[in-house]
């Protein structure tokens, strides 16, 4: 690994800032870790980035200053567990001070129209077709085979991280907050900010998903102001960084 120094402050530490989509870091950990379902849910967000920093950054003096967490509430209608369980979390974080913001945007549900369809090889939509023994037909009696069927679902999706994300990283370079940044997310709506970001301080990138980086957060090193790096979490970072059980009073939910 090719080692970079950049400009610190005068207390002669390289301040880091940490940007972390909440729903791409959860649902990325859930699939890494689909085959240990418990143990790795009630994360320590400032000793996870602080450890992969520092066996993955080659950074000099880098200390993490600041962490911010975006994510959204989930709605206590469709899912009263599961928002026990985030309050329970989100109190954690801030009690052990885990994080410095929780950043929340805005959990929804909704209904939406559209084909059905299967998955290829490569995860894409195959929109299904009529084909014996299930045919529709026209008003003449005639087969219909490029017919589409149509379904209506319910939909529960989170808004804003992305935006929540891009927004507390500009500030914080622009500013002169941080010396560096490192985002946690595979969201590619975060190309712009992170480029930008890149030509005035170094950037992490931490995919928290099984898939590649996505193409418009990839780049080189050197670009901009250089001594950027890449890295995709493992099960094993998330084993590892653990909040104390309890934190106070407050007990992680038996099922993680």
């Amino acid at each position: 690994m090719e080692l970079f120094v950049t400009s610190v402050g005068d207390h002669g530490l390289m301040r880091v800032g940490v940007y972390i989509d909440g729903f791409n870091l959860y649902y990325g950990s859930k699939f890494q870790c689909a085959k240990t379902p418990a143990g790795w849910r009630w994360l320590d967000l400032r000793r996870l980035s602080s450890s992969v920093i520092a066996a993955q950054s080659g950074w000099t003096g880098a200390v993490v200053e600041r962490v911010v967490y975006c994510t959204a509430r989930i709605s206590g209608r469709d899912n009263p567990v599961g928002a026990q369980e985030q309050d329970v979390y989100l109190r954690a974080l801030r009690l052990s001070r885990s994080v410095d913001v929780i950043e929340l945007g805005n959990y929804v549900s909704r209904t939406a129209v559209a084909p059905l369809a299967t998955k290829d090889k490569k995860g894409r939509p195959v929109v299904t077709r009529p084909g014996w023994p299930v045919m529709v037909k026209n008003g003449s009696g005639d087969d219909e085979p490029d017919a589409q069927f149509f379904v209506q679902v319910g939909r529960r999706e989170e808004k804003g991280s992305d935006v929540n994300v891009a927004s507390h990283l500009l500030v914080d370079v622009m500013s002169g907050a941080v010396d560096a940044a490192v985002v946690i997310s595979n969201d590619s709506d975060l190309k712009f900010p992170i480029t930008f970001a890149r030509h005035r301080v170094p950037v992490g990138l931490i995919n928290p998903t099984k898939n590649y980086t996505a193409g418009g957060l990839s780049g080189a090193p050197s670009d901009g102001v250089g001594g950027h790096w890449w890295y995709q979490l493992q099960p094993t970072d998330l084993f590892a960084a653990q909040l104390c059980d309890p934190v106070g009073k407050i007990n992680k939910p038996a099922p993680w």
